[in-house]
């Protein structure tokens, strides 16, 4: 049996097979998602989904779903399945007997002596996606139908019946070139088989409904426009490929490509693999440069995650170019010390105190060997320097103080990354001394004077020891509380927040913590007491009066419980970096077995990856995105630890 599979039993029963859903991208920025059964359940969900060249390269979903129908001796049998208010019309995946996606997402049919095999390819380089029909048993002549349906809009809107549509088509070979709107790429329909029959009758297919989206509190019903239909006779063994793409292709090249892109996909034949697999789908090639995605379906790049999750990129692919193009572009569009947050072009905003240390810690644990280290400095000094002096000597966001540390502004309560914000308040503010914020800045000098000192950079290190120096002691007693062996989460000239959250774990996971081995142990104890699950720590104690341990509602709702006890699986890779800093070796099973833990999730939920986020109460239901950077690449990173650690056993 495949690593990742599912059988009759579980396919039918829509309670289980619904919310399982497969995600694959490419590096263009496209990506295609949907259920494991095909019935779309969220906006998000779509076979072709891609930037567009004249919309501002914001992302539209194309080409939203097909549906195949089976036809043999006059009799019809509609493999899809679509979700209208109250009922499911047509009701195909009682048809289905077998999922997998070792490979490529692979679902097999039964319909009575018909079996009938559907993979589908999305292409690595361009905006396409491929899927090869093979009748694998059929008993009498037989027939498929092709129906699809296209959104073209926004992914964060819905399409609606409407008379500004464009219903004319362009013949191409082996199938049709159509655009719903001007302003949008072309979609070109074709087969890599000729004898393929189009018929052309529009008409739109009205209240999909996207039951994801009405749990969250948005607009849930959906307008499909269908163009018209393809069929083609099959024979037994024959395989068929339909290709939809923004390009045409000649349809003898079609069988070739999908061969070749066969060849191009790391199987997800082990948990190992499925977090490769998923890690290398966030690189973001475009326009001369390379970022990261934060996650799928709805999220862009966000600065703090880009860091957080390059070095785990560098261990999944191997290739530090794509690492270094990375930090190249971020760096290519700093704004003084700041580096952009959210947004593009004139939208980027750089609402961020931590961002630019993340960077420095990015940098920091890409480094393998000393030279490295040398050139870095080289590479980068001026830039760690730019950001180290403007804290310093303050800014709109963040100020050092006598004692070392850095004082966030009271007036920006959501520069960290604990940001949620209901009516242009902040869920969770923090300000003044911020604990995870004070031990990243702490780590960034110290590795700067460690570069600095290799580079021989006298000037560097004469100004700036000092001032590392006397952050321990600062940091201490600022936020050390003894009575309760943790740390405070934030300090203010008039507040000193003592609630239990996970920042505490980055200060002690920094390759240079101000905090001494024996308060990281007992921060450990802390935290595992009150805050880790199994599938990440929670951002508060279940104890706290303000602890909400469901993650669920309209956005206001989702919102007011995003940081009060949502379980975070990224958080877990400090906590693994400090643990077997403490314990080393006689740490290893205790980190495996959390590392090992997520195996089950490769088949719940987003197949193959991990999701943004958890509640924090049992049974720890996923929530958020599909598909999150971060936690991903930071399980990548916690396995490096542990082989780190055991050959450092022998």
């Amino acid at each position: 049996m495949g690593f990742i599979k599912f059988d009759k039993n579980q396919l039918i029963n829509l309670e289980y097979s619904l919310p399982k859903e497969m995600l694959r991208s490419n590096r263009a920025g496209s990506f295609s998602c949907n259920t494991i059964i095909g019935c779309n359940t969220r906006k998000y969900h779509g076979l072709l989904i891609c930037p567009q060249p004249l919309l501002g390269n914001s992302i539209h979903v194309l080409l939203s779903k097909i549906d195949e129908t089976i036809i043999q001796r006059d009799a019809e049998f509609n493999i899809g399945i679509n979700r209208y208010p109250e009922t499911y019309n047509p009701k195909g995946h009682k048809y289905v007997r077998d999922f997998s996606a070792d490979l490529i997402p692979k679902v097999t049919y039964r319909v009575g002596g018909v079996v009938l095999t559907k993979e589908t390819m999305f292409v690595t380089e361009q905006e396409k996606v491929m899927i090869r029909y093979t009748l694998v048993e059929a008993q009498s002549p037989t027939t498929i139908r092709i129906k699809p349906f296209l959104a073209f809009r926004n992914i964060h809107s819905l399409s609606k019946k409407n008379i500004y549509l464009d219903t004319k088509y362009e013949a191409v070979p082996n199938g049709i070139k159509t655009r719903m709107y001007e302003g949008y790429s072309p979609l070109y329909m074709q087969f890599s088989k000729s004898k393929v029959e189009y018929v052309h009758s529009p008409d739109w297919y009205n209240d999909l409904e996207y039951h994801h989206e009405k749990d969250r509190g948005y607009e849930y019903l959906e307008d499909l426009y269908v163009p018209g239909f393809f069929e083609f006779p099959i024979k037994k063994g024959e395989s068929v490929i339909f290709c939809a793409g923004t390009q045409e292709i000649a349809p003898g090249q079609i069988s070739r490509n999908f061969n070749k892109e066969l060849n191009l996909r790391t199987p997800r034949n082990s948990y190992e693999n499925c977090l490769i697999n998923s890690a290398e789908q966030f690189i973001y090639n475009h326009d001369g440069e390379t970022d990261i995605l934060a996650g799928y379906p709805w999220y862009d790049r966000i600065g703090r995650y880009t860091f957080i999750s390059l070095p785990g990129i560098a261990l999944a692919t191997g290739n530090h170019d794509s690492c270094s193009d990375v930090f190249e572009t971020m760096v290519k569009h700093m704004s003084g010390p700041f580096f952009p947050e959210t947004g593009r072009g004139d939208q980027t905003r750089y609402h961020s105190a931590d961002t630019s240390l993340w960077f420095i810690w990015a940098l920091q644990n890409c480094c393998c060997q000393d030279k490295d280290i040398e050139e870095v400095w080289k590479k980068y000094g001026k830039v760690i320097k730019t950001i180290l002096e403007s804290y310093a000597a303050g800014n709109q966001l963040v100020k050092m103080h006598e004692n070392g540390l850095i004082y966030l502004n009271n007036d920006f309560p959501d520069v960290t990354w604990m940001n949620a914000m209901v009516m242009g308040e902040a869920v969770t503010p923090r300000y003044g001394y911020v604990v995870e914020v004070n031990a990243l800045w702490y780590n960034a000098i110290m590795f700067a004077l460690e570069a600095a000192k290799k580079s021989k950079d006298k000037t560097f290190t004469g100004k700036w020891k000092s001032i590392a120096e006397k952050i321990p002691l600062s940091f201490e007693q600022t936020f050390w509380i003894k009575d309760l062996n943790s740390l405070a989460d934030f300090v203010s000239d008039n507040r000193k927040d003592i609630s239990v959250r996970p920042n505490q774990v980055i200060a002690a996971s920094m390759p240079y913590s101000p905090l001494s081995e024996s308060m990281i142990q007992k921060v450990l104890d802390t935290v595992i007491k009150k805050l880790l699950t199994p599938k990440g720590l929670r951002t508060l104690s279940p104890d706290d009066p303000f602890y909400k341990g469901r993650y669920k509602g309209n956005e206001i709702k989702r919102n007011l419980a995003l940081h009060q006890g949502t379980v975070y699986p990224w958080l877990l890779g400090h906590f693994a970096e400090a643990y077997l800093k403490i314990y080393g070796k006689d740490g290893l099973k205790f980190i495996k077995n959390i590392y090992e833990g997520f195996q089950e999730d490769m088949t719940e939920d987003g197949i193959g990856t991990i999701s943004e986020l958890y509640e924090g109460d049992p049974p720890h239901q996923s929530r958020g995105a599909i598909s999150f950077a971060a936690n991903v690449t930071e399980l990548l990173r916690i396995r490096d630890m542990i082989l780190k650690t055991e050959k450092k056993k022998k």
